[in-house]
């Protein structure tokens, strides 16, 4: 009986399936290769897509490249899917919710992974982390006595505004905050992503009329200062800028994602040595993930002169964010 898979010169044909992929993905991401090492596992989670293993090798990928919000959304998928037979996800969502600044989260998952593995194999490193955790100063005070109870549904929701308004999709982001303050009228960064959104979508006064009441009601929302020196500035309102501005210069967050965001207002409003200053102090490899981070720092690199340095970082940005690759760069658009 003829071999079908026997072709001419008696040569067996090699097919590879996610398993060689996988092991191609652990090679590279030991070399430190994670552009590759992520192509990889997308071809082993292709060929198995429910191989929880796959994914969860893919998000400690992800985590590396900085695109913290994508890695959490794999590992709760796994655990969505797996449940108690992947318990490492709980420590691993902890440990990029705590790069994300989202504190409250991060003492969460790393206690749940403790309670449900007490002699895991990270049970030491989240103890650690709930050390440092303690120590830690929430940014927002408003947010300091929210817990969260539908904690999977948000995560959803952060994650689907997060992907729209980093791609400037104003209306889609709209439509995804608007259903994520009814559901969670409690956490408090929605309502200023809200306010972004809208003044962007075009409702400037609205918006404005919004985050003004915000801040009289929560005098010290670091959110509402970086939206409303944008604002202002969009409004050429110089008075109300340079006051907002004024209370930035002064304000030096701890964690990156706020560091990010002060950064990216001062670029939007045209202090480029302000941003470019405030760009210096990231650190890049966790802010991969996000396309604001070369499409802001590029522009002030261009713009103070370093125009050669601006393209390169355009260009990485671009091969990382396919959402950049289609568009021109600020410099380039028209006044």
């Amino acid at each position: 009986m003829t071999n079908p898979y026997q072709i001419e010169g008696n040569i067996i044909p090699f097919i590879p399936e996610g398993d060689f992929y996988f092991s191609k993905g652990v090679e590279s991401f030991q070399k430190r290769k994670f552009d590759l090492s992520l192509k990889w596992f997308k071809k082993a989670i292709a060929d198995k897509p429910d191989n929880p293993l796959y994914q969860c090798q893919a998000s400690i990928v992800y985590t590396e490249m900085g695109s913290y919000h994508l890695a959490n959304q794999m590992l709760t998928k796994v655990l969505s899917s797996h449940g108690e037979d992947y318990v490492d996800c709980y420590y691993l969502i902890a440990n990029n919710y705590a790069h994300l600044g989202l504190l409250q989260d991060a003492v969460k998952y790393a206690e749940l992974y403790i309670e449900k593995a007490p002699d895991g194999e990270f049970t030491e490193a989240a103890s650690s982390l709930l050390d440092v955790l303690d120590f830690s100063e929430v940014e927002e005070d408003e947010d300091d006595e929210w817990m969260l109870e539908e904690e999977d549904d948000l995560i959803i929701y952060q994650e689907t505004a997060f992907y729209h308004l980093e791609r400037e999709e104003w209306e889609e982001a709209i439509a995804i905050l608007e259903e994520m303050i009814t559901l969670f009228p409690e956490f408090s960064q929605g309502r200023h992503e809200y306010h972004y959104a809208l003044f962007f979508a075009g409702e400037r006064e609205e918006a404005i009329t919004m985050e003004e009441k915000y801040l009289q009601d929560h005098p010290d929302s670091l959110f509402s200062c970086m939206n409303l020196a944008c604002f202002y500035a969009h409004e050429a309102n110089q008075e109300r800028l340079q006051y907002y501005t004024g209370l930035l210069d002064n304000i030096y967050p701890i964690h990156e994602q706020q560091k990010l965001r002060i950064a990216v207002t001062f670029a939007q409003i045209g202090l480029y040595e302000k941003a470019l200053y405030r760009f210096k102090l990231l650190h890049k490899s966790k802010l991969k993930g996000h396309p604001s981070y070369y499409r802001w720092f590029s522009t002030c690199q261009y713009y103070l002169g370093l125009k050669e340095m601006a393209q390169h970082l355009w260009e990485e940005g671009c091969k990382q964010h396919n959402i950049l690759a289609v568009q021109t760069p600020p410099w380039k658009w028209e006044k």
